[in-house]
């Protein structure tokens, strides 16, 4: 859970600084990264302890705890703070509640207590498009069967390519239609969220597919704000990355410019080592100097991890820093919005490899605006290593990826645009 809402400015003399509170649970209040020291007096953490919940696993508080099948307990446990939530407002009335889509209560809480509150999206506009709530989301909808997700909706400019895979589509349709053990359907949390929220704010801006923040404000028939495509500040020294940086940093400086290939697959995605293997060998096999940063799977020791034909550099942490090295010529993700955001505003071209939720919209959202090409895959979702070995070949070395490599290098200046 996350909410945080501005409250009125410190002080007349100084009107653009307010104090602003962000809730959370405890873990995650943790995972922080610590609060500049020019903003600690502006900045309250407060830390709301989940309840109790059958068949959530103790310390589990956000879904990079858990397995897929793990979820809907969450949100089950979610939806138990709102009454300590309302607690916490009644005690300093903000003058604004800014919420995610989990937690669809708020908007009746803060109306409740008079209080503003909007819905703060971190799904891109057009993946908020794609979804399309209220109505769709509804039994007259007219998407009817998975298979109607494999596709552009009938709603999209006729150029779109936005839409899921198959191995996908019956995911997405099952989370936006059936109630889970919270007793909701994601579907009914979309609608909730958007029909009481006073204003929907985005991560996107007008020079990034500007047709799809102008349909969302069609569909939704609310203000949408677009906040930018912010990179997070980072730093060399940070006790985080020191000990891991000097002899990667001495390694990437010993490379080619632009011949580095960077690979993640985020913190939400828990790779099977099958996976694992295949993908390993599919960069071996390519050809290209590769860093990968990937999460050992529960229940697996590291002599287990890689196959032997391929070990690459390992490593737990951000990848910001190795993103800025000169010697990074692409990234091969997973194709979450935060990671493709870090990445475009290095001008870094994207190999996409979707896993699971938004990522599949967000892969064709950028293979659309041709700054990201897919790695086929078979209708289950899963891929063979020459097809990986081909799709980075094409994105970091070949003439024919030239385009795309340009069209993504201009992506830096847009990427730091926030509106």
């Amino acid at each position: 859970m996350a909410c945080f809402w501005p409250h009125a400015p410190i002080s007349k003399a100084s009107q653009e600084t307010s104090r602003v509170t962000f809730v959370s649970t405890p873990r995650n209040i943790q995972r922080l990264l610590p609060i500049s020291p020019n903003s600690l007096g502006n900045i309250n953490l407060v830390k709301l302890p989940l309840p109790i919940v059958e068949g959530l696993p103790e310390d589990c508080e956000a879904t990079m705890d858990l397995q897929p099948n793990k979820i809907e307990f969450l949100k089950k446990a979610c939806d138990g703070l709102r009454e300590p939530l309302e607690q916490l407002l009644l005690e300093d009335l903000p003058n604004l509640i800014l919420f995610d889509f989990i937690q669809c209560w708020v908007p009746q809480v803060a109306a409740k207590l008079g209080i503003r509150s909007a819905f703060f999206s971190a799904y891109t506009a057009s993946t908020l498009a794609f979804i399309r709530p209220p109505s769709e989301l509804r039994p007259t909808g007219q998407r009817k069967k998975p298979e109607d997700l494999a596709v552009p909706p009938k709603w999209f400019p006729l150029t779109s390519l936005v839409s899921q895979g198959p191995h996908q589509a019956a995911k997405m349709y099952k989370n936006l239609k059936f109630p889970d053990a919270s007793g909701m359907s994601s579907g009914q949390r979309w609608e909730k969220t958007i029909m009481g929220s006073g204003f929907v704010a985005v991560r996107s801006c007008p020079e990034f597919k500007p047709e799809y923040l102008a349909l969302l404000k069609e569909i939704y028939k609310k203000p949408v704000l677009p906040v930018g495509l912010p990179t997070p500040s980072f730093e060399k020294n940070t006790d985080a990355v020191n000990s891991t940086w000097c002899t990667d940093s001495r390694w990437l400086d010993r490379q080619t410019r632009k011949s580095v290939l960077f690979v993640g697959f985020g913190t939400e995605y828990k790779m099977p080592i099958g996976q694992i293997h295949e993908l390993a060998r599919g960069l071996k096999l390519s050809g290209s100097p590769f860093l990968w940063i990937i999460r050992k799977p529960k229940g697996t020791n590291s002599s287990q991890l890689l196959p032997r034909v391929s070990r690459p550099n390992s490593r737990q942490g951000t990848g910001l820093i190795w993103l800025g090295s000169t010697a990074i010529g692409g990234c091969l993700y997973h194709s979450g919005w935060s990671s493709i955001i870090e990445s475009l505003g290095f001008g870094l071209p994207q190999i996409l490899m979707p896993m699971v939720d938004d990522q599949g919209l967000n892969s064709k959202l950028l293979v659309e605006k041709g700054i990201g090409f897919e790695v086929p895959r078979n209708e289950d979702g899963s891929f063979t290593r020459e097809d990986v070995a081909k799709s980075i070949r094409f994105v970091l070395v070949e003439e024919a990826g030239e385009t795309l490599r340009k069209k993504a290098e201009n992506m830096r200046t847009i990427s730091t645009k926030a509106t």
